[in-house]
């Protein structure tokens, strides 16, 4: 496991480099170039965090935050700043243990997210991870207004050497959670990922929808754990931020995906969501292979946005 991780890290480092250099330079230039932590200071700071997506309001409470801790620790040297603003940012975006609790339950993941943003790639590499750790896992294919989706996540449950479950297109999604938590009880298996819904334009038709996915499964399995992943596309910046917020209202979100890390400058979006809407950000992807998701880790998180570039 350790191997893996430094791998992840490595591969993290290089995958946030676009990120990096929008935010590294900015920040070495401002640590070195100011002789004293003034008012330009934070607004030459504040601009550097809004421009990598970090937002508006999550930019302000980093720099609340820096603020006292620099009037607590009575700093004067901008140099002395940057540990402090590491850590700051590292506060804002916490991901508890617990939040990974649903591995070793009896648990039924709904993952949503608009089409485009990796979604049924997510399905695909979650399914197989759960695999390797000895889980059985078994996927269903209810997104069903895209029959690509669903050849899609029957290649990748081959791959992964999973059950899976699917309808026809255009078959109604219910029916196909229906068929998948009947199967999901009778196979005992351990985690039944569901690939849902790919449509915003119409949240009246897609709430309905969801709830009766979410009765069905209350009805036919009340004693399992639901998690319900929304998959972000990290390249769309602050328009990934506001998906978030759509998503989170038609469906109790208890986790959110970041895909696409690797093609971005933004990645600070990770940062804004997780402060923003209080969710955390529980995987990351930051390539194609099965293994470029995982478990996002804060601090592995901003250490990599501040390694130096090798």
């Amino acid at each position: 496991m350790g191997n893996n991780k430094t791998g992840f890290f490595g591969k993290l480092v290089k995958g946030l480099a676009k990120t990096r250099s929008s935010i590294a330079h900015g920040f070495d230039s401002i640590f070195s170039g100011f002789s004293s932590i003034d008012e330009d200071f934070y607004e030459e700071l504040e601009e550097i965090l809004i421009m990598s997506d970090i937002g508006i309001k999550t930019t302000s409470s980093i720099l609340d935050n820096l603020r006292a801790k620099v009037k607590e620790n009575k700093i004067k040297d901008p140099s002395e700043c940057k540990e402090l603003l590491i850590n700051t940012m590292k506060e804002q975006m916490t991901v508890k243990e617990t939040d990974y609790d649903f591995e070793n339950k009896k648990s039924i993941i709904l993952v949503m997210g608009v089409n485009g943003v990796g979604k049924t790639t997510t399905v695909g590499k979650l399914a197989g991870q759960l695999r390797e750790q000895g889980k059985r896992v078994i996927v269903a294919a209810a997104d069903t207004f895209r029959a690509a989706a669903i050849e899609q996540l029957t290649e990748w449950a081959h791959r992964a050497n999973v059950d899976i479950i699917s309808g026809i297109e255009g078959s109604d999604p219910a029916a196909v959670i229906f068929d998948a938590v009947t199967a999901f009880k009778a196979r005992n298996a351990d985690v039944l990922i569901c690939d849902t819904a790919g449509r915003l334009h119409n949240k009246k038709n897609l709430m309905e929808e969801l709830r009766k996915i979410n009765r069905i499964i209350e009805r036919e399995f009340p004693e399992g754990h639901l998690e319900t992943f929304v998959v972000l596309d990290a390249t769309t910046g602050q328009n990934a931020l506001s998906q978030a917020k759509e998503f989170n209202e038609v469906a109790d979100l208890t986790g959110i995906v970041l895909t696409k890390l690797d093609g971005t400058a933004k990645g600070g979006i990770a940062i804004a969501i997780q402060s923003e809407l209080s969710i955390p950000v529980k995987y990351i992807g930051i390539g194609e292979q099965i293994d470029d998701l995982q478990k996002f880790n804060a601090s592995d998180f901003v250490n990599a946005l501040f390694q130096k570039n090798e």
